[in-house]
């Protein structure tokens, strides 16, 4: 970013205050704003100031308006360097603004600044004749008619260097020109054919209110669904056939009993055949070998866990157990 600096203290004038009008509009403006807060009415004040002046800000000019703000001389000054619409050397009297942002660019402003270097000088410079100055701009929103120029207060679009090099020239002579577009189009509506907004249905009032019908029947619609969701629900019952159980689910499936006696002799059949186990005919008898009739040479089955006499309770007249040593309580 470019330094910005007041300009040489041999083109400041000695003074500077607001004309009556102009004091007027100041003082309404700062009224505008609530008591300790009148240091918010400082860039109308500059935009106006500047105006007085002629196109630019001098520094006498920057003083008052602080003076008139209560504000210190750097606050006014840091607002007037940092704002680019704000001019801080002399300019003509037709000041021109060329955008150069990609738009432009691309559009082709890169002519145009070489017309305004044939006609003006370079940038900040003004014409003998004080009627010309120039400077190039970033973005001025005019990018659908790009590319474009300020003059003063006024846009001029659509140029190219041929009408660029006749609006100088109407202005040099003091002839009347036309801001806005210079291809005869209006606002930013495309630059050729128009095809949008032709419909006349768009202005004769036919299509006032469609939205709202078309909202109250999809609203009637999604209604009508909803109600009939509710009453297939309402009307919806069990299965019929239930489905068989699942033992994994916690339920029991019934089954046949084992080949019992009792079964058998339900059936009609012998209860206890010469093939079953011994005592098998009473049921009430469980089938355990004796140690009598194990053989000798098989030995009595041993458990494979250790086991610890547990102490008995003198308290409850409980006799004391044997420790492990095999001596009885009284040692």
């Amino acid at each position: 970013m470019a330094n910005r600096r007041l300009a040489p203290a041999d083109v400041q004038p000695a003074s500077f205050a607001f004309t009556a009008e102009n004091e007027n509009w100041a003082e309404g403006q700062i009224a505008k704003y609530p008591p300790g807060r009148q240091a918010s009415a400082v860039i109308p004040l500059l935009w106006k100031a500047q105006e007085q002046a002629g196109g630019w800000l001098p520094q006498k000019a920057i003083e008052a308006v602080a003076d008139k703000l209560g504000m210190p001389y750097i606050r006014v000054l840091e607002v007037a360097t940092f704002y680019t619409m704000f001019n801080l050397e002399p300019v003509g009297r037709y000041h021109i603004q060329l955008c150069g942002t990609v738009p432009c660019h691309n559009c082709g402003a890169l002519d145009l600044k070489e017309v305004l270097r044939r006609r003006i000088g370079e940038q900040n410079h003004v014409t003998a004749d004080g009627t010309f100055s120039w400077i190039e701009v970033e973005c001025l929103g005019a990018c659908c008619n790009a590319p474009m120029a300020q003059i003063n207060f006024d846009y001029y679009e659509d140029l190219t260097p041929e009408i660029l090099e006749k609006i100088l020239d109407d202005l040099a002579a003091g002839r009347p020109v036309k801001p806005g577009s210079q291809q005869g189009r209006r606002s930013s509506e495309p630059k050729d054919d128009v095809k949008a907004l032709t419909d006349p249905a768009l202005f004769d009032g036919s299509v006032i209110g469609a939205w709202r019908k078309r909202f109250e029947e999809e609203a009637i619609k999604e209604l009508e669904t909803r109600t009939a969701s509710e009453a297939a629900a309402a009307t919806a019952s069990a299965p019929s056939q239930p489905k068989p159980a699942k033992p994994d689910a916690g339920r029991a499936i019934e089954s046949e009993a084992a080949n019992t006696p009792a079964k058998r002799a339900k059936e009609g059949e012998t209860p206890v055949k010469p093939d079953d186990p011994k005592g098998a005919a009473d049921p009430g008898k469980a089938f355990v070998a004796s140690n009598k009739e194990r053989p000798e040479s098989q030995p009595a089955p041993q458990s494979d866990k250790s086991y610890t006499m547990t102490p008995s309770k003198p308290e409850e007249g409980r006799t004391a157990a044997d420790a492990k040593t095999g001596r009885g309580s009284d040692g």
